[in-house]
This record gives C-alpha cells, sequence and structure tokens, in this order.
C-alpha cells in the first residue's frame, strides 16, 4: 500500500495502518535517537513516545507532506526533553556529592552534640509531671495544635497552653546546665 494511503487511513484511526507505518519508520526514528543518547533504554523510551505522539496527534498530519518531518521534529523535542531532564537529574547527583563530600569532622561533632542534647531533652521531659509531659508530647512529637490537644484530653486550650508553658519553663531553667557541660 502507498504511504500516503497509509497516512490517510492512519488518520482516520486505522490501527493497521499505523502498524505499517510504525515498521517503515521505526529504523529511522530509532537510529536517529541513538546518534544523540546512548543509553538503550532511553533510545527505546523515546522511540514508543514518538510513536505515541504520532498516534495522539494523527488529526494534525498533512498527507501530502509525509511523515519524516513530523517525526523529525517530535523525535527532535523528545530528544531534547530527555537530554534535559537527565542534564538535570546528573547535576543534582553532582550537587548532593558535592555536599556529602564537605561534611566535616566539626559537623560530625555537632551531629553528636545534637543526638546528645535530643536525649538530655527526653530525660528532662521524663522528669515532668504526667500531664506536663503528655500534653508537650503531643504539641512537640506529634505536632498537634492546642486545640486538638485540649480535645484529646478532654481539658480546656487554656490549660494546654499553661501545661507547656511551665515545661519549656523547666527545660529552658535546665538545659544551660548540660549546654555548661558539653561546650567546656
Amino acid at each position: 500500500m502507498e504511504e500516503k494511503e497509509l497516512i490517510k487511513r492512519l488518520k482516520s484511526g486505522d490501527n493497521r495502518a499505523f502498524a505499517s507505518l510504525y515498521d517503515i519508520y521505526y529504523p529511522k526514528v530509532y537510529n536517529f535517537t541513538r546518534l544523540y543518547i546512548s543509553s538503550s533504554a532511553e533510545v527505546a523510551e523515546v522511540v514508543q513516545e514518538v510513536f505515541v505522539k504520532l498516534w495522539e496527534s494523527r488529526h494534525l498530519i498533512v498527507e501530502e507532506k509525509g511523515l519524516d518531518g513530523l517525526l523529525f521534529i517530535i523525535t527532535r523535542n523528545f530528544i531534547f526533553n530527555t537530554s534535559r531532564r537527565s542534564f538535570r537529574e546528573s547535576m543534582f547527583k553532582l550537587t548532593v556529592m558535592n555536599a556529602m563530600e564537605e561534611v566535616t569532622a566539626n559537623d560530625i561533632e555537632e551531629e553528636f552534640a545534637a543526638v546528645d542534647l535530643k536525649r538530655y531533652i527526653d530525660e528532662l521531659v521524663a522528669l515532668l509531671p504526667e500531664r506536663r509531659r503528655q500534653v508537650f508530647r503531643m504539641s512537640r512529637e506529634e505536632h498537634l495544635s492546642y486545640r486538638e490537644i485540649a480535645e484529646r484530653l478532654g481539658i480546656t486550650e487554656k490549660a494546654v497552653e499553661r501545661n507547656i508553658y511551665f515545661a519549656l519553663k523547666f527545660l529552658k531553667k535546665n538545659l544551660p546546665l548540660f549546654i555548661l557541660f558539653v561546650s567546656g
């Protein structure tokens, strides 16, 4: 069957005409894509996307012009988008690797100090009266609002606010001792 007739049938949604055109144009699209993309998986993906796009935009095809120009434009756009995505991923990976290299012994020491501080705060929280400890943990660990805490515990929002206030006051009073111990 002549190419123009296949294109005409493709435009009307004929799957067989599409399959025939696929067989004709697949090698051209594949070889063109291989010139710019080295990964076989990415080449296969681009080729598949090109033919999906051809099917989706079949109503825009001008029978007299053929498919060479349209397939070239679609393929070029997919190659460009794939290359741009790969470049962004590579830059992201490079940025992450550079950031990881910048981790110094001081950073590690600071992380250990932060872990120690968290452990000390947890010990201080454990010393709070039960209700105050419960309210504080719901606020800080579960990230609940005063209203949500009040509803769960069956107390007023003012009571929640008061418990948080006294818990923070207790922590602020006892933290300087820890900071002196760590920095000394």
